[in-house]
């Protein structure tokens, strides 16, 4: 049941400027942000840990501060919506089931507007079926971890996630990566088909240039996990790789139809290929 008192973000006559500003900010602060320790410094990466458990919010508020992270928490999503106003976080570790408003319609909302489409999230959850695993990644997850969990495991996926969302300033005549009509712009962290922006996640540009950079070449799940999730080998295979076929799926309604281009070789993984007739 929907909470009365819910309030959808940034519905305050300056929310969506503020939310812009944060997020610019936001952007502002992951270039040039890198330390020995990890690709943030305590004060560059902001965790907004959504958790209505307190035990579960004050063990994971505790790890990921002992990792050098800036960590608030909510416990539903009024809190957890009017922090993200205020400022939008590096990411977010979202509770599926919450009182009032799940965390699943919290990431719809996210995923729907410009000021948040992009902010990276972890969704940290009971539900752990192979279903609900491929419906939290649908929904537009970058990573999924079901309880109970290691909180050492925790801070290694956020920290891998930040890591490959880090956004390079962009240069003139950076790498420009293509596929027909398709074309991703890797300093600039864009991409474009027909001429026309794609409005990507995090997760789904490093799968798409992943996925260019070897164009024609099959991959298999484990090297994308790898390169696209930037994580060693030991811990792919920790990562169901179930995860790359949802995020497949995702990038190919994305293309529209360019979607065909991302060939599934049956066992082992996919490939980019243009046909010859549509080949630019």
């Amino acid at each position: 049941m929907p909470d009365d008192n819910f309030r959808p973000p940034f519905d305050s006559p300056g929310g969506w400027a503020l939310a812009r500003s944060a997020g610019a900010s936001r952007s502002g602060r992951r270039a040039g942000a890198a330390t020995e320790s990890g690709p943030y410094s305590s004060s560059a990466a902001r965790v907004l840990v959504v958790e209505d458990e307190a035990d579960i919010a004050a063990l994971v508020a505790y790890q990921l501060t002992r990792e050098g992270f800036r960590v608030e928490t909510a416990a539903d999503s009024n809190q957890a919506l009017s922090s993200i106003e205020r400022e939008v976080p590096d990411l977010l570790v979202l509770d599926r089931m919450l009182p009032g408003v799940s965390g699943d319609e919290i990431l719809r909302m996210l995923r729907k507007q410009p000021a948040t489409r992009g902010l990276p999230v972890l969704m940290l959850t009971a539900k752990r079926e192979q279903e609900d695993r491929i419906e939290g990644l649908e929904l537009g997850a970058d990573d999924y971890l079901t309880k109970p969990f290691s909180p050492k495991e925790l801070a290694l996926r956020v920290r891998s996630i930040l890591r490959r969302v880090a956004q390079p300033t962009p240069e003139a005549g950076g790498r420009i990566l293509r596929a027909g009509t398709l074309a991703v712009d890797v300093s600039a962290h864009s991409a474009t088909l027909d001429g026309e922006s794609l409005q990507l996640t995090p997760t789904e540009f490093r799968l798409l240039e992943a996925l260019l950079e070897r164009r024609g070449r099959t991959q298999s799940r484990r090297q994308l996990l790898e390169r696209a999730w930037d994580v060693e080998p030991e811990a792919a295979r920790r990562i169901h790789t179930r995860t790359v076929d949802m995020h497949v799926r995702r990038l190919r309604a994305k293309l529209g139809h360019a979607g065909r281009w991302v060939e599934t070789v049956r066992g082992f993984g996919y490939r980019i290929r243009v046909p010859e007739g549509e080949r630019s």
